[in-house]
């Protein structure tokens, strides 16, 4: 693989609370984005993942551990490397366009605006190369002249997306890049997104609940649990051969024709994350797990799987190749404490 262009190490984000009391956002996360390589994080709303994104965009000092662009250390550049050499070459794609783009500005003012503000070309420099974003992200130049409310919500993403490469970056950080937006729509995004890393030879880390969309896109998967990042390998290890009870909830939570109208398997409902003087000591999703042992609650479990490049914390791993399904709350306690005849 080629040399990260974004690392992140041991990250710890804490948020205070009222009281006097710490809010534990994310644990001791770690992760890289290479060269022209399409990183997920996935997991559902409130575990993390925007904190993440905050942390690597330089808008929420980490607690603990280190986030590395380019070899820079991104909290302790000084103020000229950060502007020179890590916050031009980072894009980021935020998950709603309709309050991430000015009312008030043109898609022309929207799209040059980066490039003005880091002093990038002549006006007129910078007019032709909005026209280029455009025509980057398949919308029409006459758009240009247009505000975002006249556009729709799939044509202000691609606005969002023009954006946020205007600087020709190495690496695009897009939040939820597809929420909100109808499936036909969502598709056409995600291969736009595709074809902008095979043009531009992007890293790309792309943040979101859709497990499925993710899949899609990256070449490998970090699942997150409150904080916790739970399972992580390759897009076929992590969706395919899924070991790790969350990634099993996550998977059986997609919406198929099968499904409709039928609802989907059944959990415990989340809980917020513990505060730093109470937090606990063990795996997370302990509460919501069908498979759980008293062991789990102890320690954060190491990783379980034989599989070289595939990290799963459970100390109860799911068999690989598992239908994607999950029992619901009401399981009696031998399947939910008990071994499987199949887990063994």
């Amino acid at each position: 693989m080629n040399t990260p262009v974004l690392c992140v190490q041991d990250l710890d984000i804490r948020y205070r609370l009222p009281g006097g009391r710490w809010l534990q956002a994310v644990s001791q996360a770690s992760f890289s984005v290479a060269a022209g390589q399409v990183v997920g994080l996935v997991g559902e709303s409130g575990c993390g993942k925007s904190s993440v994104v905050r942390a690597i965009v330089g808008l929420q000092r980490p607690a603990a551990g280190q986030i590395q662009f380019d070899g820079d250390d991104v909290w302790q550049a000084s103020r000229k490397t950060w502007q020179g050499r890590i916050a031009s070459r980072i894009g980021v794609v935020f998950q709603d366009p309709t309050s991430s783009l000015n009312p008030r500005m043109t898609i022309r003012e929207l799209l040059t605006d980066p490039m003005r503000i880091h002093g990038a070309g002549s006006k007129a420099d910078r007019s032709a190369r909005a026209a280029e974003l455009m025509d980057l992200v398949r919308l029409p130049v006459k758009a240009l002249g247009q505000l975002p409310r006249e556009l729709s919500g799939g044509q202000r993403q691609r606005v969002a997306i023009a954006r946020a490469v205007a600087l020709r970056p190495a690496l695009l950080v897009a939040d939820e890049p597809t929420s909100a937006l109808d499936v036909s729509i969502r598709n056409q995004l995600l291969n736009l997104l595709l074809e902008l890393r095979e043009e531009l030879g992007l890293a790309m880390l792309v943040i979101s609940h859709d497990i499925t969309a993710v899949t899609y896109l990256a070449d490998a998967i970090n699942v997150m649990y409150l904080g916790r990042i739970v399972e992580s390998g390759s897009a076929t290890a992590v969706h395919d051969h899924f070991e790790h009870p969350y990634t099993a909830t996550l998977l059986s939570a997609r919406p198929t024709l099968a499904d409709a109208g039928q609802g989907t398997a059944e959990v415990a409902p989340a809980r917020p994350s513990d505060t730093v003087d109470e937090q606990a000591a063990g795996c997370p999703f302990v509460p919501r797990c069908w498979r759980s042992v008293p062991e789990c609650s102890a320690a954060f479990p190491p990783d379980a799987s034989p599989q070289p490049g595939h990290v799963v914390h459970c100390l109860r791993p799911l068999p690989a190749q598992q239908p994607v399904s999950a029992p619901g709350p009401g399981a009696d306690s031998e399947e939910r404490n008990g071994d499987h005849a199949n887990s063994s």
